[in-house]
């Protein structure tokens, strides 16, 4: 049985959210929640719930169509139509007798074999199939999404001895391939794995902080970035999802937990805190946070409050040694370091690695599992297995052992794990990284395993890991997974620079890697490609452009075009734009076939070289989009020539050469960015024969697959002509152009850079009877860009992006 429909009961943010994604997976969802009392609309809360989708930022739908695959309903007129529903997801509020309520009329409609699944995070799945049918616990497990459900990308799932296999392997599938989930099972324990660790991460992080005398600004600094933490840190994340949602999570932990439990010695809520919540300083969804914007005065002041004092004051950079350390010497550098910075993120550490240690096989079968659902969960960049390998396991136990005593018995002998609550405080003379804070407890029996060769081993060809009866077994990802980072553990690169790499990944097929800072284009990945073109073709059949950075490519590297601006230059820059030209070119005709598989931010250069690609499989998350006009520039490597082919060639839109000129006009000009790769299609960054992955994981492989197929008889594309039609079209952009600024949504310097994108892409001196070829576009492109960059107000533009990452309106 595959999944061909599926229903959600509760349309609150969670569940609609939940609604919306499985509609971008393509699948019909049916939408149901209570009739409002005295409604005249019975179905309205479910219809509201698509309605709010439809205009949120970010946007749970990968593209407004995706809305008509939800049908709204209520659970009063419209269960019988659950009677051919294949998965049923319950999204209610977290009462269990309303739930158990709810099961009982789902047992009398659910076909045969339908799944039922709760997205609960708090109710043990025993406690909500007790009582119930042994066919519909049979079929019944816990799906825990995280919210928003489009976006975050780890699901829980929850099964027991109960469970039906197969129902379970089906939700697990469909949720792989289909809704693009990292799918880590979870055994029934509180919180599951993300939230256990996550919550006692989050409440030491906050209580240390405190304690120690850190401003937010100093431990988020801490807490982020040098730990593989996003950063938002920790003040940040919390002012993010709500400072309330915390104490709701520790009052479902208090109830669940057992009462040695280390996270119950972290359950109190710092009085500064309270009075936050009290006074409706929640976060980003009430008045703000621990950080907030004071708008007094008609001006917009970031400030942060005093932790001491609960005062707020304009926020102040962190200045941190720790943290400076710690960008030259990595994890050991921080937690190494003497001054507070140091202190605090050992005592984060040391306790919340100390406690993921300790929690398995309790709360999963392996350590993959936790570092997966950290990683996914809580978009950490490496698990806690992995920090700890980082530290060094030996050392780490070590210092946990000057740090606290007794040690924690292994859960499998006769003990228990102890309760007495010490501290080291500088009692004993701990190694260099320890320096109390641990709070409880010893070395937990996986890390006692684990002190010789630490969690993961590498050998020359696998990877394997620690399991918990200390044996080491491989590695192994799941069929279709194929990820660079495995490859470039085992093996040595093709070719490579600083700023990327081409590496072997199997089949005849090779990998161009870049790994520039925000991954952007520079001149070394301009050689990297050249030297990519004339290698392939001598050992390969197939190339694949790809990376596992945050994003695909940022653009190309202005802080380069500055600095020579600075200097005077311009032969230098306008060489850089010439290279670039020249080397997508060359990749474009190169004698195999050649396959971008982009993801997050594809932008300018970035965009620009998938344009050139024979193809692209790209992962659904990806925001690509050609916003050279932001920074006061204009494509320049062949973007313009590019999208006006895209455009003037597509069967589907109307023939003749102005309405493509005004259309790529349209969506240039105002540097727009498809906010998916399904809405990338809508504006032909994506062909509609261009590839979707929705799990990430799976890119590289689908991408390597797509390049397989078009390898024999692979010939390059036909060089496109052009029949423009000149000075015609630049009039009509010129209007439109005009309306705008008249409107006050252009101003002068954008008329400017209009006039000049104008020029490109109406073909400049040119008419329909004129042929002209990709070179001409190119040498416009090149003549148009070359103006701009030497412009006062361009290069304002340039560095106040560079500054504040912002677009300057002068």
């Amino acid at each position: 049985m595959n999944i061909q429909k599926v229903a959600v009961i509760g349309a609150g943010v969670m569940g609609a959210g939940i609604a919306a994604h499985i509609a971008n997976a393509g699948t019909p969802v049916l939408l149901l929640d209570i009739v409002p009392e005295g409604a005249t609309d019975r179905s309205q809360i479910a219809k509201s719930a698509i309605g709010k989708m439809l205009k949120a930022d970010p946007a749970p739908f990968m593209h407004n169509k995706n809305a008509r695959l939800v049908t709204p309903g209520n659970i009063e007129d419209d269960l019988e139509a659950l009677r051919d529903c294949d998965w049923i997801i319950e999204a209610v509020i977290e009462r269990l007798a309303i739930k158990q309520d709810l099961y009982r009329k789902l047992a009398q409609v659910r076909k045969a074999d339908a799944i039922v699944s709760s997205n609960t995070s708090s109710i043990p799945l025993h406690e909500l199939v007790s009582g119930l049918p042994e066919d519909f616990a049979a079929h019944f497990m816990i799906t825990h999404f995280f919210n928003p459900p489009r976006y975050m990308r780890l699901l829980e799932v929850v099964t027991t001895e109960q469970t039906d296999p197969d129902a379970a392997d089906k939700i697990r599938t469909y949720a792989d391939l289909k809704l693009g989930k990292g799918v880590v099972p979870c055994k029934d324990t509180p919180g599951f794995i993300a939230n256990r660790i996550g919550i006692f991460w989050i409440q030491t992080a906050i209580q240390e902080a405190i304690a120690l005398g850190l401003t937010v600004e100093e431990a988020d600094a801490v807490v982020g970035k040098p730990m593989g933490i996003p950063k938002t840190g920790v003040f940040g994340l919390s002012d993010l999802v709500g400072i309330d949602l915390m104490p709701h999570l520790m009052r479902s932990m208090n109830r669940s937990l057992p009462p040695d439990d280390l996270l119950l010695k972290k359950a109190s809520v710092p009085l500064l805190i309270q009075n936050m919540i009290e006074t409706g300083y929640t976060g980003r969804k009430g008045k703000g946070g621990f950080y907030r914007l004071n708008r007094d005065g008609g001006q917009k002041i970031k400030e942060s409050i005093n932790l001491q004092t609960g005062e707020y004051s304009p926020s102040q950079p962190a200045k941190l040694e720790s943290v400076k350390a710690a960008k030259e010497g990595g994890l050991q550098a921080l937690v190494s370091h003497p001054d507070k910075g140091g202190q605090y993120a050992w005592k984060v550490l040391s306790q919340t690695l100390h406690y993921a240690a300790a929690l398995v096989p309790e709360i999963a079968d392996d350590i993959c599992a936790v570092n997966t659902a950290m990683k996914l969960g809580y978009n950490w960049k490496y698990g806690p297995f992995e920090l700890i390998d980082q530290l060094g396991a030996e050392a780490f136990a070590q210092h946990l052992q000057a740090d606290s005593i007794p040690p924690i018995p292994d859960p499998s002998s006769a003990g228990g794990e102890g309760s007495d609550e010490l501290r080291g405080d500088g009692v004993l003379s701990p190694p260099p990284l320890a320096r109390g804070g641990l709070g409880r407890g010893g070395i937990p029996p996986l890390l006692e395993k684990a002190r010789k060769h630490g969690f993961y081993q590498h050998e020359a060809d696998e990877t394997l890991y620690l399991q918990p009866d200390g044996n080491y077994i491989p590695l192994q990802r799941p069929p279709g997974v194929l990820l660079l980072a495995d490859i470039k553990r085992h093996a040595e690169p093709l070719l490579e620079n600083d700023a990327a790499s081409l590496w072997d990944i199997g089949d005849g097929v090779a990998c161009l890697e870049f790994h520039s800072k925000l991954n952007s284009l520079d001149p070394q990945i301009l050689e990297m490609i050249e030297e990519t073109v004339e290698f392939v073709p001598r050992n390969h059949k197939a190339l694949v452009i790809y990376n596992e950075g945050s994003n695909f490519s940022a653009g190309a590297n202005l802080g380069l075009l500055v600095f020579a601006a600075k200097l005077g230059g311009w032969d230098e820059v306008d060489g850089i734009v010439r290279a670039g030209q020249q080397t997508y070119k060359k990749l474009k005709y190169a004698p195999f076939p050649v396959i971008g598989a982009p993801f997050g931010l594809a932008l300018g250069g970035g965009c620009e070289i998938l344009l050139h690609c024979d193809a692209l499989q790209a992962h659904a998350e990806t925001y690509v989009g050609l916003v050279e006009t932001g920074v006061g520039l204009i494509p320049g490597w062949g973007g313009c020539k590019e999208m006006l082919h895209r455009w003037s060639s597509n069967p589907r839109f109307p023939r003749g050469p102005l309405p493509a000129v005004l259309k790529c006009f349209e969506i240039i000009s105002v540097a727009t960015v498809a906010k998916s790769a399904f809405e990338a299609r809508d504006y032909l960054f994506l062909r509609p024969t261009d590839g979707i992955s929705m799990n990430r994981d799976r890119l590289l492989a689908d991408a390597k697959t797509r390049a397989l197929a078009m390898v024999d008889g692979y010939q390059p594309p036909e060089p496109p002509i052009f029949h423009l039609p000149g000075p015609t079209a630049k009039v009509a952009m010129a209007m439109a152009v005009s309306d705008f600024r008249t409107q006050g949504k252009a101003t002068d310097y954008d008329v400017v850079i209009a006039d000049t994108l104008a020029t490109v892409l109406s073909g400049g001196d040119t008419d329909m009877t004129d042929t002209l070829s990709e070179d001409d576009l190119l040498d416009l492109e090149f003549a148009q860009f070359a103006q701009l960059v030497r412009k006062p107000e361009t290069l304002a533009r340039v560095q106040h992006m560079l500054e504040t990452g912002k677009p300057l309106r002068n």
